[in-house]
């Protein structure tokens, strides 16, 4: 789309479809953006939801999958038992945000591939920097062109496509890293040892917290999935920090694991530390390790200090 007056028009065209179809319609766009296609639908804009986390508007991508989870059940269980999405799509300044868009994407066509989900992602050329563009070549099979989809020949499969964001290094790792242990002999021995680094490196407490607490169960997965030995590595400088864990077990690098709970909604049951991993950290990578077992790649931007959860 060219524009923002043409992204308001197909938005609107194709929620007003769906709601002609029974759908249930999900208006996934910044603030700005939603007001103006709710303006386009009038009357029938309340029957619309908006949720802005489903094209990760404040939230990452296990959040959006579970709103669509959610969702989609309640579509199931009325009108045409069909859910249509409409997002929005905003980039902002950070290519590691880019990247994760396009990890979503990928995940998610494989994720509803089976379900009742008609999606529609729409993005403004004149605001959309070419090389963000690449990600909506990359991660969807149809395009809109003329009012009329048409199969889209640089789609890439979602299996290679997350495979293929995970190969790529991280910036830091081409440096020194500021913590590295080989054949940790316990979990809580490891367990410390990130907490003292990330004391360390990342000025904010809560999103301190926050990196410990996942870091700690892609530890815990590494003694209990895989087999030791266990080593782990933390680069950092004042915007980013990166953390790998390796272990040398069976190296099952599954590229959908953590975008939910691996055993549903059930969160007893255990299953969770990719899922926090990627709730918590802005990139989770699962790759090979270098000599066999598996590596989990943990990445995220820096946060300014704040004075703590709760404040005023």
């Amino acid at each position: 789309m060219r524009g923002p007056g043409e992204v308001v028009d197909v938005a609107a065209a194709f929620l007003d479809e769906g709601l002609r179809a029974g759908d249930l319609p999900v208006l996934a766009a910044p603030p700005e953006a939603a007001d103006a296609v709710r303006r386009a639908l009038g009357v029938r804009a309340g029957a619309v939801e908006v949720d802005g986390r489903v094209c990760l508007l404040g939230a990452r991508a296990p959040d959006a999958v579970g709103v669509l989870r959610t969702a989609l059940d309640r579509a199931v269980a009325s009108g045409s038992g069909r859910l249509r999405v409409l997002a929005v799509t905003t980039f902002g300044p950070d290519p590691r945000h880019w990247r994760e868009i396009r990890r979503y994407e990928a995940a998610s066509n494989a994720l509803v591939a089976a379900l009742p989900v008609t999606a529609l992602c729409v993005y403004d050329r004149s605001d959309v920097p070419d090389d963000a563009l690449d990600t909506a070549r990359a991660t969807h099979p149809e395009l809109l062109m003329g009012g009329l989809r048409v199969s889209n020949s640089e789609y890439v499969l979602p299996d290679p496509c997350l495979r293929e964001l995970a190969a790529a290094r991280e910036p830091l790792e081409t440096g020194t890293p500021v913590f590295a242990v080989d054949d940790v002999p316990t979990l809580p021995r490891l367990r410390g040892a990130l907490r003292e680094v990330l004391a360390a490196v990342v000025p904010d407490p809560d999103q301190r917290a926050d990196l410990h607490l996942a870091a700690s169960e892609v530890a815990a997965n590494a003694f209990r999935h895989g087999r030791q030995p266990v080593s782990a590595r933390v680069w950092a400088d004042e915007r980013s920090v990166v953390c790998t864990v390796t272990d040398s077990g069976r190296g099952h690098d599954d590229p959908f694991a953590g975008f939910a709970p691996a055993h549903g909604d059930d969160l007893a049951a255990g299953g969770m530390g990719l899922w926090l991993a990627r709730k918590l950290w802005d990139s989770v990578d699962l790759l090979p390790g270098p000599v066999g077992g598996l590596t989990v790649r943990l990445a995220t931007t820096l946060h300014a200090p704040s004075s703590g959860r709760g404040a005023a």
